[in-house]
């Protein structure tokens, strides 16, 4: 009887879970929160062939392109199926509201990772777990559009209370998280985001040339890649730009890479515009993951004068290819970069026009800061991120 109660206990303990992931983002061209996603399935996969994985999304792979080459890309073994839950996409209000809670009432999960907003209405008996990846929203509010604002503001506290998991991105995003929302430590954990796999393996020569002409970029550059928000802090660094000595910024342009998506930054236009720039600033647009090692390569420096981070994944991409990087001294860019990096006081444009001009024209600086970059950068990957939150998801799964 005790064996048979021994052997109870332990297939219990042993029992899979059944995991559902929102990999929405996943295929449409986003920035950071699809790199997050993408490599954290994809590592999943590899690592994890105990638990079932339902991968959520609102698109149909067979008929839409962008999502079945990245699903392909994944490489997923038998325990993971995608679900197409609709077709044709869906906006966050439908599908947290009605959409996704409807599904998981008629096909119960023991845990739901999603990022920032829980699903309404959904059975009390899932564990779930949200990624955040900054509350930029809090700090700056003015650069957020009123709509979004609201619903940050209105859905972020629900979502955060209902979670039994909060997981950032970063040390700096748990503590801004404590900070604005009083949420107790044992629901608390973070993560650190990484590189993709093989990121900076063979980039050819013959890529480079195809990248450039492809994107139309200058010969030398310095190199700005994300997204074109308020809260990237892009005019500063036109305005610190133009402050290069002449004599020093020969031959140099500056390229602002990044989709004229959802809430840009409009001065930057304007700056452009009211300096008479059009010839010595670049915007290629959206960059192709499969070109963005290369753009890195090209570039003379890099330069992220973020106001707000919850990590800096362009930071880290830089550091990873060994290119010169430039970033604003917030506390995010001290966490992954330690003194691998040079930055600059966000409060002081001086300061920071001096040291663009410093990392442009030093080639001794710049050879350190590659050195130091390699070594700092090899501390992150994707594999230990995922490990890190296979090991969350198996504290959730005895909450069940």
């Amino acid at each position: 009887m005790r064996d048979a109660i021994f052997v109870a206990a332990r297939a219990s303990q042993t029992k899979m879970a059944k995991i559902a992931i929102d990999i929405r983002n996943i295929g449409k061209n986003r920035t950071g929160d699809e790199v997050v996603f993408f490599n954290l399935v994809k590592n999943l996969a590899v690592i994890d062939k105990e638990n079932e994985y339902v991968l959520l999304t609102d698109r149909n792979p067979v008929a839409d392109a962008d999502l079945r080459e990245s699903i392909e890309l994944l490489q997923l073994p038998n325990n993971f199926k995608v679900v197409p839950v609709c077709e044709g996409g869906a906006n966050k209000f439908s599908w947290n509201a009605w959409i996704l809670p409807k599904y998981l009432k008629e096909n119960l999960v023991d845990i739901l990772q999603v990022q920032y907003i829980t699903p309404f209405f959904i059975p009390k008996k899932i564990k779930a777990v949200t990624i955040i990846h900054d509350v930029s929203f809090k700090v700056f509010p003015k650069l957020i559009g009123k709509v979004d604002l609201f619903f940050l503001n209105f859905l972020i506290p629900l979502s955060l209370k209902r979670a039994d998991k909060i997981v950032g991105v970063s040390q700096f995003t748990i503590s801004e998280i404590k900070k604005f929302y009083q949420i107790p430590d044992e629901k608390l954990e973070w993560i650190h985001n990484a590189v993709a796999d093989g990121f900076a393996e063979n980039i050819l020569a013959e890529q480079l040339e195809m990248v450039r002409q492809k994107y139309n970029l200058p010969q030398k550059f310095i190199l700005y890649i994300g997204t074109l928000q308020p809260r990237k802090n892009l005019p500063a660094l036109i305005e610190a730009f133009i402050k290069i000595p002449t004599e020093k910024r020969k031959d140099l342009k500056l390229v602002l890479a990044g989709g004229r998506g959802h809430n840009f930054d409009t001065r930057i236009d304007e700056f452009i515009k009211n300096y008479g720039l059009r010839d010595e600033v670049f915007l290629p647009g959206f960059i192709d993951e499969a070109d963005k090692a290369a753009i890195f390569k090209l570039a003379h420096v890099f330069c992220f004068p973020s106001l707000y981070e919850g990590f800096g994944i362009p930071i880290l991409e830089a550091m990873t290819l060994g290119v010169p990087t430039l970033a604003s001294d917030i506390p995010p860019h001290l966490e992954i970069t330690e003194d691998s990096v040079l930055l600059f006081d966000m409060t002081n444009a001086d300061d920071f026009s001096q040291k663009l001009t410093r990392i442009v024209s030093d080639d001794a600086l710049r050879a350190d800061l590659t050195q130091k970059e390699l070594q700092q950068s090899a501390k992150f990957a994707w594999r230990q991120t995922a490990e890190k939150m296979l090991e969350i998801y198996k504290g959730m799964k005895k909450m069940i």
